[in-house]
């Protein structure tokens, strides 16, 4: 097949913090961002204040959704395997930390008024949300999301159709949130974990990340050979080299994201202990104060 669509030059990191763009997920953020700040102003203006690092933390979640797909990385994300994995693995694991650790829902709940809280909460009581917010079901499709994309025909399409592109990122960041809130378990859920379960939940997920990446490490074809074989790209020596280097980064970074939330879940727990042991004490020094002499 000829070659009909010119891929931007090499990759620099001018070219990559570069040649910025504008999609419909730009917007989403935007207005996301903007809901986001509404609530906090809100809970100032009835004198209640929201934590600085909850609206630090969500604002580089947002950060990170902008940059991966508004930058000159999203230039890439159709030329590179490997970057598109750099591109992926930002929005469906470390924004979606950024965005949990900043509590979103737990900000609308405090900020609106009475009847929009209790829509809220019939919401996340409903039976839809029930079954998509089931723990397996988060389970399974954090886990097989990147084993459908890359085995299927889908990851060919999303990059020949724009809008099945914008929604494959949407996903991406939709299901790593859903994860990320069991993991950190910030925000109220309907379903919540104690601390031993949270450290499950992210232990089995480890193994589909592992899988993966021996799969395409392991193959010599190229995944939407016929796509690459029409984008021109006189600087990269090897399509296949290029795949198995991200393989490479998808199964290093996955083990790597999968031990530090591990570790988060960890901190928690220990601090969770720490909150109960000073209760404790709390109580027990409120009793020892209260008996009467002698007892």
């Amino acid at each position: 097949m000829v070659a009909d669509t010119l891929a931007p030059g090499k990759p620099t990191w001018s070219s990559l913090l570069g040649d910025w763009s504008i999609d419909p997920l730009f917007v989403l953020t935007l207005l996301t961002g903007a809901a986001y700040v509404t609530g906090v102003r809100r809970l100032a203006a009835r004198g209640r204040r929201w934590p600085v690092h909850r609206s630090v933390c969500f604002g580089i979640g947002l950060a990170l959704i902008v940059f991966a797909t508004q930058s000159g990385l999203a230039s890439y994300d159709t030329v590179l395997f490997s970057l598109h994995v750099v591109q992926h693995l930002a929005l469906g694991m470390v924004a979606p930390l950024f965005l949990v650790l900043g509590a979103p829902v737990t900000l609308a709940l405090q900020a609106s008024h009475r009847p929009a809280q209790e829509r809220w909460l019939r919401a996340l009581r409903s039976r839809p949300v029930g079954v998509i917010t089931h723990p397996v079901v988060v389970w399974v499709l954090f886990g097989g999301t990147l084993i459908v994309l890359y085995f299927t025909g889908l990851y060919e399409l999303s990059m020949r159709d724009p809008w099945v592109h914008v929604l494959v990122h949407a996903h991406f960041i939709v299901v790593g949130c859903l994860f990320m809130a069991y993991v950190v378990g910030v925000d109220p859920m309907p379903r919540s974990l104690g601390y031993g379960a949270r450290l499950l939940f992210v232990a089995v997920v480890l193994p589909f990340h592992a899988f993966l990446g021996v799969a395409l490490l392991g193959t010599n074809t190229v995944l939407a050979e016929d796509w690459y074989a029409q984008v021109s790209r006189p600087w990269l020596s090897s399509a296949l080299g290029d795949q198995r280097l991200g393989a490479g980064i998808l199964w290093s970074f996955g083990e790597l994201f999968g031990l530090a939330a591990l570790a988060i879940v960890l901190y928690q727990w220990m601090r969770h202990e720490e909150r109960e042991a000073a209760r404790l004490d709390r109580r027990l020094d409120g009793e020892a104060v209260a008996a009467p002499p002698g007892v």
